[in-house]
């Protein structure tokens, strides 16, 4: 029967006792009453056709098999029956449709819709579907002779390439998909195949959605299917599957399928679901109210949460257009699988089952259960984290809900409860960080209170960099591509009562120099008022002043350049008598003036600790330290653009605006990339003002891991000479110039778009790399920015049995080159390669990118020290930081700052 409706007409006759479909019609006109809303549709179980003999007020049980007599309108079970007749009609009803057919399972109401397809036909499916689809998918393609091609469905763009008139059968549609919760718009994709394909099949499972919160057939769907074992069900006691339509010969195609096969649902089957949809509607309000409760509680913790109701969800305006709810199914990355295997141990309310729709809550990992028969290389191209955890709300108490999963992440140690300084206490996201084995949190702004900056002790790391793609280039505005890498510069600030400020380097030559403020020429400088910012160009004289009137005792040029730096920003910062005197100590376990952005993570520590001292920002300050059941101690904050901001953006904004005045005193002409990932970390897009293209920092989210090698020829670069050698050629040669530059803008576009693309297949993302790095390195030779021993580097690893890809990074004229290492590429291969590159008296460190950012300890009061054995007894002593950081080689730094996360807080 087919139920209908006028959207600015008089309503249809209804026929009595059926209520038809909901309506944005209200009120009654000319006598007519008003469509019943959704939830009433449910519980008002009635079908016209079918009346009881004796009334009953809930549909009985055919448990028949067989009828008697000939001619009526039901023979035998498997072709029809009263009770599944009753479900039928009233699916149908709830749905929207014309035809309802209920069978088995979920996956028996898809495989009853893929025997529609034939040899030769072609089905274009999402990249993100459920596991047993996916499974269906494969067989058919390796034993049907069908052709199945998998895209990004949520780019409704992207469908349409892979439409074909007389070849395109069917488009299999999930919205939002399982288990990454994306959104498709399958309006926009049905309107493209009525267009280009006419003749094919849009198919939408919509089991996340069920009917009330979605009608798929309302927005163009030719098939929708559901699982009715999930909400339409509620209570995990019965499997089925749900096929409806509008067409007709459709429907008669499905029946005729169906009754050959014999799936039909059972009539006791049929019944409980019947007495399952009644209670839908009222189901998922409570478990859609949880959930978004849930979902807000993690986003709020720092946890990459997926879920169309957040405010930041990708497809949030396109769900709200054609869902009525978001639905009760989320999804949350911890960074780190073994972690996630421990939260979804430690729950207790939750269980861990498959499957989702139930009044009960469920927690699962899909790559370990309902999406493990897909490989794991299949999962990782099509971008599903193997530390995914999907949560299905059910009915309970959503506080208990939110008890129970808090307790898990507290036991696993995915988070920390702490005291704040007003004796608060609050959650915090412990998060593995990039390499250096630091733990980052995702804290909130707090106040020092009345902490002394000046009386404590700060200690401060940042990440280098390494620019993939449009170095050197970048100074003439072409867009860079840039991550962080996990070698980083460490600073640490020591309070002193001698009038005195002091800096040590110990790894530029171990200079070391100390200066009164007294002797500073403050009569060269022109302050800055309250509120004042410093503006994007130097003071010449001041800078003139510092290098004229002091005596640096430097051993190179680079640690004199520091030192100006160092002192400038001090001077700049000062404000009347507030001058703070301490001993600024840097050490870095990356090569310093390799191409690695050691300057602009340098500048980054002293710009940070300045900024503190002289108490012109406010940063997360550490509360004690609180043992959480992971024996472990909060011990580090974090700025990243993949993860939640820890310190203030506009405080973030800056510290880097003052690492870039460092960085101008450092090189003159910086593009000022390498001092924004040092302190935003990830991987950032950055086009310099100034030129034709929009000028901007952007992050790039989805971006993906890439191993890398860095090989620092130890070859000393002269980035002023060749940024203003190549400025010249430009000013010169504009013909030959410009069109290398426009070419490598166009290598960082196409770089861009990969990496930023979370559904291209891994091997295709690695090797265009590879292209874009060779091509790349091709046009920075043309600038004249290589150098011999770059080539050889080159040369070295692009040989046999290696075949790598390499090109320089940085300003060029020596400093480092970047080697991509292919997923494949083995560990023995790596060290075999790493030890020629070493007897030839290069140093190799292996890397990944797109790190954190900005890192600052909680300051610690300079009387405090850690207590250690003394050597040769049991005789304890306090060791005072300082000597500690002094007395570590520079690549034991990492592990050093890992072991004293403990007792930073202190």
């Amino acid at each position: 029967m087919v139920l209908a409706k006028l959207e600015n007409g008089p309503l249809t006759p209804i026929s009595e006792g059926t209520p038809v479909p909901d309506s944005p019609a209200s009120g009654a006109r000319n006598g007519q009453r008003r469509p019943y809303h959704f939830s009433t549709q449910c519980v008002t179980v009635e079908n016209p056709l079918q009346k009881d003999q004796y009334g009953s007020s809930s549909v009985p049980i055919y448990q028949t098999a067989t009828f008697k007599g000939m001619g009526g309108e039901y023979d035998y079970t498997r072709s029809g029956n009263p009770t599944r007749s009753h479900l039928e009609h009233h699916i149908a009803k709830i749905s929207s449709a014309a035809h309802a057919f209920v069978v088995s399972s979920g996956m028996a109401a898809l495989d009853v819709i893929t025997r529609l397809l034939k040899p030769g036909d072609e089905v274009v499916a999402g990249d993100d579907l459920y596991g047993g689809t996916n499974r269906l998918l494969t067989y058919l393609k390796n034993n049907g002779g069908i052709t199945v091609h998998h895209v990004d469905t949520t780019d409704a763009a992207a469908v349409v390439p892979y439409l074909r008139a007389g070849k395109t059968a069917m488009v299999l549609l999930e919205s939002p998909t399982n288990p990454l919760l994306k959104v498709v718009d399958i309006a926009s994709i049905c309107a493209s195949v009525r267009q280009r394909a006419p003749d094919a099949l849009v198919v939408v499972d919509n089991t996340m959605m069920s009917p009330y919160l979605q009608r798929p057939l309302e927005h163009g769907a030719d098939l929708v299917y559901d699982s009715g074992t999930k909400y339409l069900s509620g209570h995990h006691d019965l499997m089925a599957g749900v096929v409806t339509c509008d067409r007709d010969d459709i429907a008669q195609r499905i029946a005729f399928t169906i009754n050959a096969v014999g799936n039909a649902l059972s009539p006791f089957d049929s019944f409980l679901l019947l007495r399952g949809i009644k209670t839908m509607a009222i189901r998922m309000d409570r478990q859609q109210s949880s959930a978004m409760r849930v979902a807000t509680y993690l986003d709020s913790l720092g946890f990459r949460t997926f879920y169309p109701g957040l405010p930041g969800h990708p497809g949030k305006e396109i769900h709200e257009r054609l869902a009525n709810g978001y639905g009760a199914v989320l999804s949350f990355v911890t960074g780190d699988k073994a972690l996630s295997e421990r939260i979804v141990g430690a729950t207790r309310l939750w269980g861990i089952s498959v499957s989702f729709g139930a009044v009960n809550s469920l927690i699962s990992m899909p790559c370990l259960m309902s999406h493990a028969s897909i490989d794991a290389a299949t999962r990782a191209e099509r971008g599903l984290p193997e530390d995914l955890i999907r949560l299905c709300v059910g009915i309970e108490d959503p506080a208990d809900l939110l008890e129970d999963l808090e307790f898990a992440l507290l036991q696993a140690g995915a988070i920390s409860r702490v005291e704040l300084p007003s004796s608060e206490r609050k959650l915090m996201r412990v998060r593995a960080d990039d390499g250096t084995g630091l733990i980052g949190m995702a804290v909130e702004k707090i106040n020092l209170g009345e902490q002394d900056p000046e009386k404590r002790e700060w200690f401060v790391s940042a990440p280098g960099k390494v620019i993939l793609f449009g170095e050197h280039a970048v100074v003439h505005g072409v867009t860079a591509i840039a991550a962080a890498v996990n070698l980083r510069c460490f600073g640490l600030t020591t309070p002193r009562e001698d009038g005195k400020i002091g800096l040590h380097l110990p790894d530029l030559g171990g200079y070391e120099e100390t200066w009164t403020l007294d002797e500073l020429p403050w009569d060269a400088l022109q302050p800055l008022s309250e509120g004042e910012s410093h503006g994007p160009v130097l003071d010449e004289q001041l800078v003139a002043a510092i290098i004229g009137s002091l005596k640096l005792h430097c051993a190179t040029k680079t640690s004199q350049a520091a030192a100006v730096a160092f002192l400038y920003l001090y001077m700049m910062m000062a404000r009347g008598d507030t001058k703070p005197t301490f001993t600024f100590t840097a050490r870095s376990n990356m090569p310093i003036s390799a191409g690695l952005g050691s300057s602009a993570a340098y500048s980054t520590c002293i710009s940070s600790t300045l900024l503190l001292l002289h108490k012109r920002i406010a940063i997360p300050t550490a509360p004690a330290p609180t043992t959480e059941p992971n024996g472990k101690q909060p011990a580090h904050v974090h700025i990243s653009h993949n993860g939640r901001v820890a310190i203030p953006k506009p405080t973030a904004d800056e510290i880097n605006a003052w690492a870039f005045i460092s960085e101008k005193v450092l090189h003159g002409n910086p593009s000022g990339i390498d001092n924004s990932v040092a302190v935003y970390g990830g991987a950032l897009a950055y086009t310099r003002p100034g030129f034709e293209r929009k000028a901007g920092l952007d992050p790039l989210n989805g971006f993906k891991s890439v191993r890398f090698l860095l090989v620092d020829s130890k070859v000393p670069r002269d980035t002023k000479r060749l940024v203003a050698g190549v400025g010249k050629r430009k000013a010169a040669e504009p013909d030959v110039i410009n069109p290398i530059l426009d070419a490598i803008q166009n290598i960082s576009d196409e770089a861009r778009r990969a990496l930023e693309d979370p559904d291209l297949p891994r091997p295709t993302l690695i090797s265009g790399l590879e292209a874009l790095i060779d091509e790349n390195h091709q046009h920075l030779v043309s600038l004249g920015v290589s150098h011999p021993v770059l080539e050889i580097i080159r040369a070295k690893t692009a040989s046999a049995p290696y075949n790598l890809h390499t090109k320089l990074t940085g300003a060029g004229g020596g400093g480092c080159a970047v080697t991509l290492v292919p997923d494949g590429f083995s560990d023995e291969s790596i060290q075999q390669l790493v030890g020629e590159l070493r007897e030839e008296g290069f140093e190799v460190y292996a890397t990944t990118v797109g790190g954190s950012g900005l890192g600052v300890f909680s300051p610690r009061s300079h009387e405090d020290a850690e207590v250690v054995s003394a050597e040769g007894g049991d005789e304890q002593m306090r060791v005072p930081l300082r000597s500690q950081f002094l007395d570590k080689e520079p690549l034991e730094l990492a592990q050093w700052v890992e072991e004293r996360g403990r007792w930073l807080y202190v």
